[in-house]
């Protein structure tokens, strides 16, 4: 286990406030790793830095909205003053949607999407890419991106191509960045119940969706804790440009 072992590194978790984010810090800490909780809702961060806290864990909370270089550029410089060296591991995890079809999307709608989900993930890496080759770091950076990167869902257009754009921009990054020691990689979820899709899992249509996964069920949050570690740990040392794909068997339903 010691492959999968972070004692002695720093992770950068974005959207790190609930959900996804919120676990896989705690994943991250558990691992060993000193965790950098970034989100716009300080109060949120707080709550999740004193439960790592709590389990004997080291958890600092930064404000950061990926969708101002501003705020990603302090939140970058508040991270090396307060640990005094750039974070070996980067989870680019902030994520939203606007439901709708696309010829009544909003133009505001689409652009808060493609701004939060796709270049906020690439300002996130650049900067967190920029640290690492600074200091002469090793690291890994790894993007969230959804299986819906890789196949349609009505009335979520702008999530969908933000997605397959975190997928494809992983690739780029991962060739530009493998010369200076950085994994890139992205990891495609299906579908794992948070507070975001309670609702949706619930109802009936959810029930209909359930039943077209291969595996006839959602995923337990906990299964993305392998793939996760696997990408951030020495154990996946010679993996980069690779998207993981954690559905279920989602994909493989036939059309």
């Amino acid at each position: 286990m010691s492959l999968f072992s972070l004692a002695d590194r720093t992770a950068l978790v974005t959207g790190a406030s609930s959900g996804l984010g919120r676990h896989f810090a705690h994943v991250l800490a558990d691992a060993g790793a000193a965790v950098v909780l970034a989100a716009r809702r300080v109060d949120r961060l707080e709550e999740v830095a004193e439960a790592i806290r709590a389990k004997g864990g080291q958890a600092i909370p930064v404000v950061m909205d990926v969708t101002r270089e501003d705020s990603v550029v302090t939140a970058f410089e508040e991270i090396r003053a307060a640990l005094g060296r750039p974070c070996e591991i980067i989870v680019n995890n902030s994520g939203m949607s606007r439901e709708g079809w696309f010829r009544e999307m909003s133009e505001a709608d689409w652009n808060a999407v493609i701004d939060t989900n796709l270049t906020g993930v690439w300002r996130v890496a650049k900067h967190g890419a920029n640290a690492m080759v600074g200091s002469g770091v090793r690291g890994s950076i790894i993007n969230i991106a959804s299986i819906t990167a890789h196949r349609t869902q009505l009335m979520t257009t702008a999530y969908c191509v933000s997605k397959a754009g975190v997928d494809h921009m992983t690739r780029h990054m991962a060739l530009e960045m493998a010369r200076y020691g950085v994994r890139v990689n992205a990891i495609s979820p299906g579908y794992f119940k948070t507070e975001i899709n309670d609702d949706y899992l619930e109802s009936e249509e959810g029930a209909k969706m359930i039943r077209r996964i291969a595996m006839r069920r959602i995923g337990n949050i906990d299964e993305l804790a392998g793939p996760l570690l696997l990408l951030a740990s020495e154990a996946g040392s010679f993996m980069t440009g690779s998207t993981m794909v954690v559905d279920g068997g989602h994909l493989l339903s036939s059309l």
